[in-house]
């Protein structure tokens, strides 16, 4: 239990903030779904570049995972699972697919410690959103496991 949870959305505009920030959220990673299934021949390229194991499985099923997840976060649906998942994802992902500090060309590393720590902030966020399921969220669906 939260305390004070019957505050925490008691200030004016808190809940249309927590809205917004649930669509940008949610919605980007379910729009970055999309890149899995019109892509999939790169992306399995370069998750066998990467040495994934089954990595059309990974791609097709990471993109499903993205699309449920950040719908879920979205829309309010699930959103300890939705969240949960989004977190251990971002941090699996960020370590196996964007390894920066195995890589030899100043630009490429770069980059890849760009993607990295885009994943690592994202997971930051939807472990945020995962321990805020246990609280009603406003303009959600409503729908929760835990």
């Amino acid at each position: 239990m939260i305390p004070l949870q019957s505050e925490l959305f008691a200030s004016a505009g808190s809940g249309e903030l927590f809205l917004l920030a649930r669509l940008l959220f949610g919605g980007v990673l379910a729009f970055m779904s999309v890149n899995h299934f019109t892509n999939t021949a790169d992306m399995v390229g370069y998750a066998q570049f990467k040495g994934l194991p089954a990595p059309k499985l990974s791609v097709v099923g990471s993109g499903g995972l993205l699309l449920f997840a950040g719908a879920g976060i979205a829309v309010g649906a699930f959103p300890v699972v939705s969240g949960f998942a989004l977190g251990l994802f971002l941090l699996l992902s960020g370590v196996t697919m964007h390894d920066f500090w195995s890589m030899d060309d100043p630009e490429e590393r770069q980059n890849e410690m760009t993607s990295f720590l885009k994943n690592l902030f994202g997971a930051g966020g939807a472990f945020a959103f995962a321990a805020l399921g246990a609280v009603a969220w406003p303009y959600s669906v409503g729908l929760a496991l835990f």
